[in-house]
Order: structure tokens, then sequence, then C-alpha cells
């Protein structure tokens, strides 16, 4: 039977595959994220709490053992690999996935009780409307253009695509689904919307590098920007293959009739 601390981490995933649409990998390990090596010198994996690979996130759920000393977690009188008692491994190995994860280009979230409806304990009372609320809230990225391109990411996830590292760099977003792919320029709100819609157009056209048929190019936007979008007209965003998407206040997503 499992302990509550995996019953909520398992409770808290969910509602995070519910605002995410899309299913975790839990206890993911990744090839560069390593322990410290024991009496053989070998190193083990650490394990990551959930990782969403289509939207490149790993979250972390910690409780109150993670911030501050507790001798049943902890084994004091006892050493591990790292030479130092459980309780001062685990900081060490958290410090790790909070340096390590971000430089392999993944964003990490970090949650803990008091983010979430908890007791004085760490206890979650499992307020699924309230807790689904602040989730929202805590996986939500600070930029407009982060949150309109997440919104499109989880859209391409429910289409059946699923997102890839782009071939260019600077590409916001690129996605497969069989034999097609998707090339995408991602924008937030903005005070110029016109000339960030010709930027963005223009940086689309710097991506057309093949000529087969079934790679298409995405621009994605807020509602307030569908206008500026929209004075390149019709006909020509279909001989360019660019599909227009508006993503709304609300995080929908709807594509612009060409």
């Amino acid at each position: 039977m499992g302990t509550r601390y995996d019953r909520d981490e398992a409770y808290i995933v969910g509602l995070c595959d519910q605002v995410l649409g899309e299913t975790a990998l839990t206890q993911h390990k990744f090839d560069w994220l390593l322990g410290d090596a024991g009496a053989g010198g070998r190193q083990a994996k650490l394990p990551v709490d959930a990782y969403w690979p289509g939207h490149q996130l790993v979250v972390e759920y910690r409780e109150l053992q993670h911030d501050q000393p507790m001798p049943h977690f902890d084994k004091p009188d006892r050493l591990t690999v790292s030479g130092v008692h459980r309780g001062e491994q685990r900081a060490l190995y958290d410090a790790r996935r909070d340096t390590e994860i971000p430089a392999h280009g993944l964003r990490l979230v970090v949650i803990r009780p008091a983010d979430l409806d908890a007791d004085n304990r760490g206890r979650l009372r499992r307020n699924q409307e309230a807790d689904l609320a602040e989730l929202r809230k805590i996986l939500a990225r600070d930029s407009d253009e982060d949150r309109v391109a997440d919104a499109f990411r989880t859209w391409l996830l429910a289409e059946g695509w699923t997102p890839i590292d782009p071939t260019d760099r600077w590409t916001d977003l690129e996605a497969v689904r069989g034999d097609e792919r998707l090339i995408c320029e991602a924008k937030g709100r903005t005070s110029e919307k016109g000339i960030d819609a010709d930027i963005a157009y223009g940086q689309l056209l710097r991506r057309m590098t093949s000529q087969e048929p079934q790679i298409r190019y995405a621009l994605i936007v807020p509602s307030s920007a569908v206008k500026a979008v929209e004075r390149v007209p019709a006909h020509v965003r279909r001989m360019l293959r660019i599909d227009v998407y508006e993503v709304t206040d609300d995080d929908v997503v709807h594509q612009l009739l060409a």
C-alpha cells in the first residue's frame, strides 16, 4: 500500500494532467540526471515526480520533509552514498534537479502543500476545485507569448500531434502527425500588433527551406492580434501554406478560415 505522500503526489499529477491535456510520465528518469556514485562507482538515475514531454515540463511535489528536518524521514544515524544522512542527500538531490532540469531545456515547477489547500501539517484536504484553480495559476507562464504557446501545445496534443524539438533553434514550436509537419511561430499581446505580425510572417518565411508539401506553417496569436495578421490576404496565406490560429483570453484555440 502506498504512503500518503505517494497518494498526494498521484492526486496532484492527475490534476496537472487535466490542466495540461496530457498524461504525465511519472517517476521518469533522464540519462543526464544522476545521483552520487556508490561504492562500485555506479551512478543511479534520479527520478522526477512527473514529466510531460509535449509541454517540456517537469513537476516536483515536495512535502515538508524537503524543507525542514524530520528525523523519521532523514535517518540522521545512517549515511548514504553521498556521505551524508538522507535529509542532507534529499536537499542535495533537490538542488541538482533545480539546476540540471532547466539546464537541459526543460521547465521545472516545484509544488508544495502550502501552494494548495492543506492543513498546517502539510496534508492535502483534496479540495479539487480549489486545487485545480491554484494549479492553473502555478503552471501558467509569466509572459503572454508563453501562455499562447502553451495553450497551442495543449491543443496540438488533443488533435493528435506530437511536439518535437524544433529543427531550427529559433522556432517556437514544431510538431508531427503521421507524415505531416507543422512549424509554428507564436506571439503574445503587444502594443505593436501590426509590426509584430509582420515580423512573425517574416520569421516563418525564413524557415521555408523545404518544398515538401506535407510541411505547413502556423502563426499563433492572441485574439487582440487577429485583425493584424489578417492583413495578409487569405489567398496569399494559402499559397505559402501558412495557417493562422487564434488563442482566446481563456486559452481556447480557433483556426482562422483561409
